[in-house]
């Protein structure tokens, strides 16, 4: 027996060193895998954080004025406005071609065989002529009743109308690019007013919850409560999409032809207030479309003494110097001057019915005058109006959403204390909510009307 005791004790004595062994590795194994836990959740923060910060560096911030220099570079509108320039210019410098020296330069060679044939003995003879020549031409028109002259005042006229319907392009353009940026800082702001209409929701059903627990409330409140949460988290949803089409309206309003998340940074003041009712009659005066009118009227008035020239003669004078022989280089030298008159005699009614035509584009182009200056008054005094309404409208919204916010304060205190129902209680939060959402529109609105406001006055994409 002691034998065996002592026996055990060597296999224990035995057993010892490898169970520490056992003991240390386990705790090396169980270390090892705290480190690689550790370091699989550092990997996944990290990864996170590298995907957030991509995110937020992938989405570029714009201002109002980066956007402006980006259209004026891009906008496919105001690069065909500007080729509307100068295919106008261009057309001018034809026309007025006309008025200068037409010269013309020849040059020939030409070689000719003839077979003659002997009527008595049927002999057949051949014989080779060449010929050379080269010479020089010119043409001056001298007079032909102003027409010329008057079609090149009208193409003038013309360049005026284009260069006014640049202008005009460029208001729309920034009255489009305006409202699209507005779209963006609107849509921006809308998601932080449903995130706080969320939580005003979530803390109402949280509320009701408790309340219904303790057997205060009725389950058709809960229903209610949590069903207004529902419909809050849909309309954050909705914010968020929106986001990203007022983002590519953007895009496409300056012109870009690639599509990049991106943020607006501005605030919704307005600048061009416009206090005291300005003088419509001074300002219509600068508007593109009544200019634009206005040049057309007086091209047509330049058609209509060009088509009265048509009865005049058109005199030219024209003068030639050639060499000519049948060698090469040509030697025989001469020269030719003269003066060609041209007089119309009867040609169907064709120059009345010209004239008449000119008379009544003419006509047209001054009504349309007269319409522009009328619309043109019109729409400033609509958008004037529309701008001061709209700035009073905010401060009057504002004033009922802090009264809004006060009574929902008063009123949750109210209802956690059993002092006022749940019906009443809710119309108070749904008050609050509808003065959030009405106060952020009539800020987006005021903003409308003043672009709107600025672009009856003819400004353009410079304007500030």
């Amino acid at each position: 027996m002691r034998r065996d005791l002592i026996k055990g004790r060597r296999e224990n004595t035995l057993l010892l060193p490898y169970c520490i062994l056992m003991g240390i590795f386990n705790l090396r194994i169980e270390s090892l895998k705290n480190v690689l836990k550790c370091f699989s959740i550092y990997s996944v923060a990290l990864a996170v954080l590298f995907i957030s910060c991509n995110s937020v560096i992938a989405e570029e911030t714009l201002s109002w004025q980066d956007c402006i220099k980006e259209a004026a570079k891009n906008h496919p509108d105001l690069i065909a406005a500007q080729e509307g320039i100068k295919e106008s210019q261009a057309s001018k410098a034809i026309t007025a071609s006309s008025l200068f020296p037409q010269i013309d330069s020849s040059l020939s060679a030409s070689t000719a065989k003839t077979t003659a044939t002997n009527a008595v003995t049927g002999a057949k003879t051949s014989t080779t002529t060449d010929s050379y020549s080269y010479g020089v031409s010119g043409t001056q028109l001298l007079f032909d009743g102003f027409k010329t002259l008057n079609n090149v005042k009208g193409a003038s006229e013309n360049i005026k109308a284009s260069q006014e319907g640049y202008r005009f392009t460029s208001s729309e353009v920034r009255l489009n690019l305006r409202t699209a940026f507005i779209n963006l800082l609107t849509a921006q702001e809308l998601v932080h007013v449903a995130e706080e209409i969320v939580k005003i929701r979530r803390d109402d059903l949280e509320l009701i919850a408790l309340r219904y627990e303790s057997g205060l409330e009725n389950e058709g409140s809960l229903l209610t409560a949590e069903a207004d949460l529902k419909e809050a988290n849909f309309e954050l949803s909705e914010a968020k999409r929106d986001v990203e089409v007022a983002q590519r309206q953007l895009t496409k309003e300056m012109g870009r032809q690639e599509f990049k998340p991106m943020s607006a940074r501005g605030d919704f003041v307005v600048r061009d207030t416009a206090k005291e009712k300005p003088d419509f009659e001074a300002i219509v005066k600068n508007n593109p479309s009544l200019l634009q009118a206005l040049a057309n009227k007086n091209a047509a008035s330049f058609n209509i003494k060009s088509a009265y020239a048509n009865f005049s003669p058109e005199l030219s004078g024209n003068i030639g110097a050639d060499k000519s022989s049948s060698t090469w280089p040509p030697r025989d030298k001469a020269w030719n001057a003269g003066l060609t008159v041209t007089m119309p005699i009867f040609e169907g009614g064709l120059r009345l019915a010209q004239v008449s035509q000119a008379k009544a584009l003419y006509k047209q182009a001054e009504a349309n005058e007269r319409s522009a200056k009328d619309a043109a008054i019109y729409g400033l005094a609509q958008t004037w109006a529309q701008l001061q309404d709209t700035i009073e409208a905010v401060d009057v919204q504002y004033t009922s959403l802090n009264a809004a916010a006060k009574r929902s304060e008063i009123a949750e205190a109210q209802y956690s204390t059993g002092f006022i129902s749940f019906d009443n209680w809710t119309i108070i939060e749904d008050n609050l909510v509808a003065a959030k959402k009405s106060y952020l529109n009539s800020q987006a609105n005021m903003l409308f009307a003043e672009a709107n406001w600025i672009q009856a006055k003819g400004e353009t994409l410079e304007y500030e």
